[in-house]
């Protein structure tokens, strides 16, 4: 079906330089339909009120691709001042790219304006780039011309207009698609420069649509990674979570590798994907992952997350231990250790980082199989995810396949199969009781050491 869509495309004739190549419905075959209500409403509106508007980026690609478009994104000649006042419930945000959200229901479409070059602007203060080429404001505004040469890739430089159906292509994008090859518009060195991310969207796109990295695109991304390391924790935190939930994680990790872009990101993977242990319990998360993603069930960033960096904790809680800490002093130091150093490169939100520790303190639980500890681990608000990933240790051979299978087992099983499932060795040792000592003989508590005092 794609390929019958294209080739229809390519009977007809795409311009190169100021004008766009205009592919009529009949040549494309995407209709208004398809396109979702809220995108069809803004372009509407705006339409209505003398402004141009077309649904563009990733929603057209994706629609050429016969696929459904998960978010959309509208582009207009409207400032965002004017988009706002058109839409009551909507907001202006963004300080490098100031861009309008506009709400329908639940759903909500991302309004920009048509970007435009430096030399359009009427304050040099409007486009300004850090000392490595990365911008950090870009409000100068152009054309729609200018702003199809201003996206990254061709096949993100698509424009759809839902009242005539037509797809508007500056920059060859439809005719990448059919090499199946993704190519950046300008100079790759430059416009990795301008954003590092680029450099992060070009392994999740290639990844995910089954494109490859055209020759020249590729080329600079091993000699730029470092730049990497100026951008914000929090947005590389953004893309390496759209990267990982793209459905084709593997796929993405293995590319981050080899262009040597996980340095900055996650730099212990080298170490681990090396190691055999460690490549089967990654990729066996990664693979658990992308099967969730694809059958549309729900994946916790927080389990993704903490599967990445275990081998990290494990690492260092092993060698804690080496040196004489006890085993849950040991991991919970190791915890600390880890999330505080991975923070300094990705801005994992507390409320991922929390349940990621509740994940690993729980793996020393799962090996105490007797008494009432088994017990109260099932009455854990985090069991579920804390069992799933020990599921994963013994799938890649670093737990006995007979633990999970135990805990599998115990879970649903009836209260008298549990009691004669729990193992002798593991019941808690009586504590000892201290003996009194007699009134007026001397109290040894003033030298016992900090914590080891009877309560």
């Amino acid at each position: 079906m794609i390929k019958r869509i294209l080739g229809k495309v390519f009977s007809g004739r795409i311009f190169r330089g100021r004008k766009p190549g205009i592919i009529p419905f009949s040549k494309h075959g995407i209709s208004r339909e398809r396109i979702s209500p809220c995108a069809t409403k803004v372009t509407q509106t705006l339409q209505d009120h003398n402004y141009a508007a077309f649904v563009v980026g990733g929603a057209v690609r994706d629609l050429m691709l016969g696929r459904d478009p998960k978010d959309y994104d509208v582009a207009t000649d409207a400032t965002p001042e004017q988009v706002r006042e058109l839409f009551r419930r909507s907001r202006i945000i963004g300080r490098r790219f100031r861009i309008v959200h506009v709400m329908c229901g639940r759903e909500m479409v991302e309004v920009s304006t048509y970007r435009g070059e430096q030399s359009d602007a009427d304050d040099g203060e409007k486009r300004v780039a850090d000392e490595h080429g990365r911008l950090l404001r870009d409000n100068v505004f152009g054309s729609q011309e200018q702003d199809a040469t201003r996206r990254d890739f061709t096949v993100n430089a698509l424009f759809y207009d839902p009242s005539s159906q037509e797809v508007w292509d500056y920059h060859g994008g439809v005719a990448d698609l059919r090499k199946k090859q993704l190519r950046m518009i300008g100079d790759p060195e430059r416009r990795y420069r301008e954003d590092p991310v680029r450099m992060l969207r070009a392994v999740r796109l290639s990844a995910s649509l089954g494109l490859t990295i055209e020759q020249h695109t590729r080329k600079p991304i091993k000699g730029l990674a470092s730049l990497l390391a100026n951008v914000p924790p929090a947005r590389l935190f953004d893309e390496m979570l759209k990267l990982l939930l793209s459905g084709h994680a593997g796929d993405c990790v293995q590319q981050l590798r080899r262009q040597g872009l996980h340095h900055g990101l996650l730099p212990m993977l080298d170490v681990i994907l090396e190691q055999p242990l460690g490549e089967r319990f990654i990729m066996a998360a990664l693979r658990n992952t992308d099967d969730r993603v694809n059958r549309d069930k729900p994946v916790s960033p927080a389990f993704l997350f903490a599967a990445l960096l275990w081998h990290e904790v494990l690492s260092a809680w092993r060698e804690l231990e080496a040196k004489g800490v006890n085993t849950l002093p040991a991991l919970y130091d190791a915890m600390e250790r880890v999330v505080q150093v991975q923070s300094e490169q990705l801005a994992i939100p507390r409320r991922y980082s929390t349940d990621m520790k509740e994940i690993w303190s729980m793996q020393p639980r799962f090996l105490q199989r007797g008494g009432r500890r088994p017990y109260r681990l099932l009455e854990h608000p985090r069991f579920r995810a804390g069992y799933d990933f020990l599921l994963l240790r013994c799938e890649s051979g670093e737990v006995e396949a007979e633990v999970g299978e135990w805990w599998t087992r115990f879970q649903d099983a009836g209260e008298q199969e549990r009691h004669d499932m729990l193992l002798a060795e593991g019941e808690p040792k009586k504590r000892r009781r201290r003996r009194r000592r007699k009134p007026g003989a001397g109290s040894d508590a003033e030298h016992q050491p900090p914590g080891h005092t009877d309560h």
